[in-house]
């Protein structure tokens, strides 16, 4: 885990993956025992490129295969959240995280192709596709401002599409 010590606080660095599929839709996985929907995401490993960890990250949290995607944009910066204190995990590593995001075009099946258990350790307990309303209003408030600044980016590209 690569951790970044930014104005004294420490941010794990890490991706996290806008997935839409054919219509649109976005990919949002509920965190294991939280009521809370987001997109996937997570840490870079030491030696790991951000498109290597987007990839491993990709398969563990979703069980997408990397030929069931096409990648069509990564963000222009690394977008960064605070965890407020009383989301902390006792054992506290870091205070947030600064990801690198990219836009993913899902064209597999989504009977066949998407495992959220094809991991060992699974980060969701269920998924479902939703529309932008539903994935900034379904995501824990402290990454809200993320979720509206990476759509936002992402928005003119997937209207090429």
């Amino acid at each position: 885990m690569i951790i970044v010590n930014m104005k004294g606080r420490n941010y794990r660095k890490g991706v996290g993956m806008v997935i839409v599929n054919h219509d649109n839709q976005y990919f949002l996985g509920k965190r294991i025992g939280a009521n809370a929907w987001q997109f996937p995401q997570g840490g870079i490993d030491e030696g790991e490129t951000p498109k290597e960890a987007l990839f491993r990250e990709l398969y563990e949290e979703t069980g997408i295969q990397r030929d069931k995607v096409e990648l069509i944009d990564t963000s222009k910066k690394w977008l960064v959240y605070h965890i407020p204190h009383v989301f902390q995990r006792s054992n506290k590593r870091y205070d947030g995280a600064m990801q690198k995001w990219f836009l993913l075009r899902f064209i597999g099946n989504d009977n066949n192709d998407i495992n959220i258990n094809a991991f060992d350790h699974a980060e969701f307990d269920a998924w479902k596709w939703g529309d932008q309303k539903t994935a900034i209003k379904s995501v824990v408030k402290f990454k809200k401002k993320v979720y509206e600044s990476i759509l936002n980016e992402f928005s003119d590209v997937l209207k090429d599409e």
